[in-house]
């Protein structure tokens, strides 16, 4: 541990559990059984792997996992895949700060592509970390990233090398190729449906990140500043001296103010005030003017519409731009109102929602005077190079437009006004309206039907799905899901500059049919067999000298008399080593190609095999370089080459041919393994499909095929690879022979993380088994929508909100049925946790301190599971690690004493105890099932969870206390209390298993039966019997009189162990369990005394043969003690050491001491002790 602190039994005891689970494969075992009730579909939402988990993502994994492992256990199969976020500004803004990049221009300059292969290379760097907490903390996903074996294969030639499969669940990435194909699908699907437009609108700019943000990402970044409004006076054309007074909070804007408007209703003034006038609305008036003036005039706002005025700045008016005559003028627009300014406002276009409107409408100019990285543009002399709203000092552009202002005579009042202002939820910076073209999701045309299908999801709060979720749909507007940044799938928009008409790719293959073709034809031919093709071991020098055999050249012969005639290649490339070349000279006899025009290129040589295999097995090297080998194509050699190398010298023979050929036949002469490299090449493959999509076919000698190439946008890997700058290097061409130009702008990182119930099957295009909304005829729909969804309350307008909008215009239905929403963990403080402030414990140091069970119960336990926030506390963690996971293990502890010693017992046989304590507790086992289960199927997993700790308190200290004794004594009354503790421990582990799956199976391990279920996860879900609520109640009545009881002794401050003559109680249960509470309060008799005010009243007066019966309970209870720190067992015989002191007490009480202590003998010592006999 960092702190230096030992591990504790706990964190022990659960690795040991972990290793358990990891050996015996019990995961997947859960995932195999038999689900009699079918599927349950859960969804999980894709986390960063930017940075290391924290306790946010330690609850919502927590419960991601106690769902799907209840679900199980009732019988449901539950796929729990895991998945990564892999775009976005967090991470592009990691990569900034890592590269040191300030802004958009700086990428630019850069280059995107090193921009991007950084923001690749970093996006699961802790991946590994996650691998190992997500585990550790309990819960049980899928988090494998690659594709794992089916079959090994032979790697002999002519074999599939790709019989692997990939597996059932593994994690998906939403960077990856065919998850982005299905985002397409979605896109082009939306917009041939009229739900996706292109649109210029006003949005909020972060000038920082330099793109637009939606506007629920908008509404996580209010907050309250501190700012200055300007009433600024604008010349009236015409009239000397006379101004109108616009006000604004956003001075920046006045540099690309293009218009004012007033309320064309209302009452407008102008006021003389010296001998100079102002126009501005009569409510306002006296607000704003507060010297000695005099009203020249009242007139309706609309008297003034067309009134020209002079700008408060030059820098556009000498410009050349389209309506410039409608510009500077008064306008009149029923939003301005007399509530505050002045009644009559500025219009800056570009930069505000109304202002625009309005603006389209008049057809007023619209001009950008600030660029989208927040700084001037260079028109703007006066500001040139500054920022409108910088980050450091908001104000500062401010006081610069209100200094120029008041030196040319133009300011007529400022002030400062606190008011809520947006900043970028991810950089902090403020936000500019900005007027820019998108691409919009149409939310407002289906806005009923999300509302519609929100009303049918069972929300936990309902609150936050009534309220918080169901207003913001309610005020739905259209998304906005295109961004102007680089780490992102691309928007799949490509635009004919002459046509202006709008192309959108809905998947790879639409692609394919507008990429720019050579027309070239691509044959791959392997050389005939040859000597290293027959040789029992493998040589450097064999591999290349290696002559064709009689067999070989026979083999090139007939391959090449089927490329004769019409069929023959216009050119042939050839490898360089000797067996290809022969293979090449045999071709040009037969077909009568000039041997001189045979070109050979390096780059078709066979794989270049370590020298570490020298004179090794030649079966041997075939089997790894046909499997091992390519699977894993970036492994490592000393001298060697790695497939990866060896499909980059390929890939760029193939596309420089591509690039400087058209309409050839060209037949590529070379080995098995490129030939491989060739097709991977050559398709829309990437690394991690190697080991399992079977493209790959190994050659046979003299075999010849044609690949079918179309250039793709490929990474220097040369995988399928979407990303810019890839995407946009590949030509594509209208149907009239137009380079198309992309759009471009990328997606939304919410739009790739909504899209994930079908993108993480590659849906439409691979998977339908598992995924397919629209149920058919004869079967119902799969993989959607989800039975169950969970994240923090943060995610109700993130991924709740595009999961629905894109669930419902899709699919027509919401995505999922069911969602708990999480509140927020924060400091103990309050705060909200920070690792540079280190004001909360690591979650790692926790759990080694407290295990991972006590965090995973106190987390659920807690007022998170309503959406509250929890002032996260260790002490609480270390109470529930003391108080549930402690009493359970030590109740375990004291099963383990006495089943050992069972020969002492009775048996109990299938006869059902009397007992009252075995009824009550089983029935309390009852009640606590029932109740979880309750919670459970209501997703309210606070109710779920809360009961276990009751029940294990009762357990601990009310059943097993009282029934010490009845172990010790043996008999049936022990058996049956043995007996029904190991009922309930194996039942009870079964309930705990969903919320603390590792003392849950630790438990289940030590009372399973050999029949049972290997392990508890395996197990069903315990059915609940009829429990007995008369004995419930009537033991609860009892426990409160014993409880009073108690505390009177305290008061009295007579300890328990002094026996009492009677209790007196107005308690008719009490007297009816009087064994139970005469020996929990130590008294001689309960007598009933309805007629006394108290409950319970107890005789203290102590007798001589009271205080001795108390003499001899203290010896027994010290001699107790004594043999526990011995370490003896229940059953182990002991010697009982005396010293003098004890001598007279030990000899009076000797024979009920022997029969009570299980001592067998005393000896005269110094010091009070015992020691074990052996038998």
């Amino acid at each position: 541990m960092a702190n230096g602190s030992a591990k504790s039994d706990t964190a022990k005891r659960e690795e040991a559990v972990l290793a358990f689970w990891k050996e015996k494969n019990i995961f997947r075992k859960t995932l195999e059984k038999q689900a009699p009730l079918g599927e349950f579909v859960f969804y999980d939402g894709p986390p960063f792997a930017t940075g290391l988990p924290h306790y946010g993502h330690i609850l919502a994994g927590t419960i991601k996992d106690a769902i799907p492992r209840y679900k199980t256990m009732k019988g449901y199969r539950v796929r729990r895949r895991w998945g990564w976020d892999c775009h976005g500004l967090p991470l592009e803004n990691q990569i900034e700060a890592e590269l040191g990049v300030k802004t958009k221009r700086d990428i630019e300059v850069m280059g995107v592509a090193k921009f991007n292969e950084a923001a690749r290379k970093a996006v699961l760097r802790y991946a590994d970390d996650w691998k190992k907490i997500v585990p550790r903390f309990g819960r049980w996903v899928d988090m494998e990233d690659d594709y794992r074996q089916a079959s090994e294969g032979n790697g002999r030639a002519g074999a599939d090398i790709s019989e692997r499969v990939q597996p059932e669940s593994s994690a998906y990435r939403t960077m990856d190729a065919t998850y982005t194909e299905s985002v397409w699908w979605a896109f082009k699907n939306l917009h041939d449906r009229g739900l996706v437009y292109e649109g210029f609108k006003p949005m909020h700019l972060c000038p920082r990140c330099g793109t637009t943000l939606s506007n629920f990402e908008v509404a996580q970044g209010y907050k309250d500043i501190t700012d200055l409004s300007v009433t600024v006076k604008l010349p009236v054309v015409g009239k000397e001296k006379t101004y109108l007074l616009a006000w604004t909070t956003t001075p920046w804007t006045l540099p690309g103010n293009m218009a004012a408007a007033v309320n064309p209703e209302l009452t407008y003034v102008e006021v003389s005030v010296g001998d100079e006038r102002y126009i501005l609305g009569k409510e306002r008036a006296p607000h704003v003017i507060k010297t000695e003036h005099r009203v020249e005039r009242e007139f309706l706002g609309k008297e003034i519409i067309g009134m020209p005025y002079t700008p408060p700045f030059p820098y556009f008016a000498g410009y050349k731009m389209e309506n410039k005559e409608r510009a500077w003028k008064v306008y009149g627009a029923p939003y301005v109102t007399m509530e505050d300014g002045t009644g009559l406002v500025h219009l800056a276009p570009a930069f505000g929602a109304e202002d625009l409107e309005l603006a389209q409408k008049e057809k007023i100019p619209i001009v950008h005077h600030v660029n989208t990285d927040g700084m001037f543009v260079d028109a703007v002399t006066d500001f040139k190079g500054m920022q409108a709203k910088p980050k450091d000092d908001p104000q500062s552009t401010d006081v610069a437009i209100i200094k120029s202002l008041a030196a040319r005579g133009l300011l007529f009042a400022k002030e400062k006004i606190t008011h809520s202002y947006p900043h970028c939820w991810r950089c902090d910076t403020p936000l500019l309206n900005y007027a820019a073209s998108s691409w919009f999701v149409a939310v407002t045309k289906f806005s009923r039907k999300l509302v519609a299908e929100n009303k049918k999801i069972g929300w936990v709060p309902k609150e936050v799905g009534q309220n918080r979720f169901g207003d913001w749909l309610e005020n739905a507007r259209d998304w906005a899901i295109s961004r102007a940044r680089y780490w992102g799938a691309p928007i799949p928009v490509w635009r004919n500059p002459k046509t202006k008409e709008n192309i959108v790719m809905g998947s790879l293959e639409d692609l394919k049919r507008y990429v720019k073709k050579s027309g070239n034809r691509y044959y791959v031919m392997r050389h005939g067999q040859a000597a290293i093709n027959t040789t029992p071991f493998w040589t450097k020098k064999l591999e290349v000298e290696a002559d064709l055999t009689d067999k070989g050249r026979a083999q090139i012969e007939r391959a090449s008399k089927a490329l004769s005639g019409a069929d023959r290649p216009d050119m042939v490339i050839c490898s360089p080593l000797n067996r290809a070349r022969q293979s090449a000279e045999i071709f040009a006899r037969v077909t009568g190609f000039p041997l001189d025009a045979v070109t050979h290129d390096d780059r078709l040589r066979e794989w270049i095999i370590d020298d570490q295999y020298e004179g090794r097995p030649l079966s041997e090297v075939d089997g790894l370089y046909d499997t091992e080998h390519v699977w894993n194509p970036k492994t490592e050699f000393k001298n060697g080459e790695n497939f990866s190398s060896l499909i980059r010298r390929v890939g760029d023979l193939l596309y420089s041919l591509e690039k400087s050929h058209k309409g050839k036949k060209i037949l590529l002469i070379c080995h098995s393994g490129t030939a491989r490299a060739l097709d991977f090449a050559s398709n829309d493959m990437t690394h991690a499909e190697l080991a399992s999509k079977a493209k790959l076919k190994d050659l046979g000698n003299g075999e010849v095929v044609e690949i079918p190439f179309v250039p793709l946008p490929h990474n220097d890997d040369f995988e399928l690879d979407f990303h810019r700058p890839y995407i946009d290097e590949i030509e594509l061409e209208g149907k009239d022979g137009t380079k198309l130009e992309r759009v471009p702008d990328v997606f939304d990182c919410w739009f790739e993380s909504g899209s994930m119930p079908y993108a993480q099957d590659h849906y439409p295009f691979d998977n339908l088994d598992k995924f397919e909304p629209k149920p058919g005829w004869f079967q119902k729909s799969r993989g959607y929508p989800a039975d169950f969804i969970a994240e923090g309350l943060d995610q109700t307008r993130g991924w709740f909100y595009s999961m629905l909008v894109l669930g419902v215009a899709l699919f027509g239905r919401t995505p999922y049925k069911n969602v708990i929403v999480n509140g927020i963990v924060l400091a103990e403080d309050g705060a909200k946790m920070s690792k540079r402030l280190k004001n909360y414990p690591d979650p790692v140091e926790l759990l080694e301190r407290h295990g991972a069970d006590a965090i995973r119960y106190y987390l659920l336990a807690s007022p998170l599971m309503r959406a509250d926030d929890l002032n996260f506390s260790e002490k609480s963690v270390a109470e529930v690690a003391s108080k549930l996971i402690g009493r359970l293990t030590n109740v375990v502890s004291f099963y383990e004493l006495y089943k050992e010693a069972s020969t002492i017992y009775g048996t109990a046989g299938t006869s059902v105890s009397t007992n009252s304590l075995d009824r009550w507790i089983l029935s309390r086992l009852s009640e606590t099932i029932h109740a979880v289960e309750e919670g459970m199927e209501a997703y309210e997993l606070d109710k779920a969870t809360r009961p276990l700790m009751d029940f294990v308190e009762d357990l601990s200290t009310w059943y097993l206390r009282r029934s010490r004794e009845r172990f010790k004594n043996g008999g049936d009354d022990g058996a049956h209390a043995l007996k029904t503790t190991r009922e309930v421990l194996k039942t009870f582990s079964k309930v705990a298993a969903p919320f603390i799956p590792f003392v849950a199976e630790a438990v289940y391990q030590k009372v399973k039966d050999k029949d049972d279920e290997e392990s508890v996860h395996l197990a069903s879900w315990p059915e609940h019997g009829v429990f007995d609520l008369k004995l419930v109640a009537d033991m609860n009545e009892v426990r409160d009189v014993v409880s009073l009881g108690l505390e009177k002794r305290q008061k009295a401050g007579i300890k328990v162990r002094q026996p009492l003559s009677k209790a007196l109680t107005k308690s008719k249960t009490a007297v009816d369990f009087a064994e139970l509470v005469r020996d929990e309060l130590n008294v001689k008799e309960v007598v009933f005394k309805p007629t006394q005010t108290e409950l319970i009243e107890l005789d203290t007066e102590l007798t001589d043969e009271l205080r001795e019966e108390g003499e001899l309970r203290d010896l027994i209870r010290e001699i107790q003690d004594l043999r526990k720190l011995a370490g003896l067992n229940p059953n182990d015989e002991a010697m009982l050491i005396v010293d003098s002191s004890r001598k007279e007490a030990v000899n009076r009480h000797w024979g009920a001491l022997k029969k009570a202590t299980n001592l067998k003998s005393q000896e005269a010592g110094q010091a009070f002790s015992v020691t074990h006999l052996p038998h």
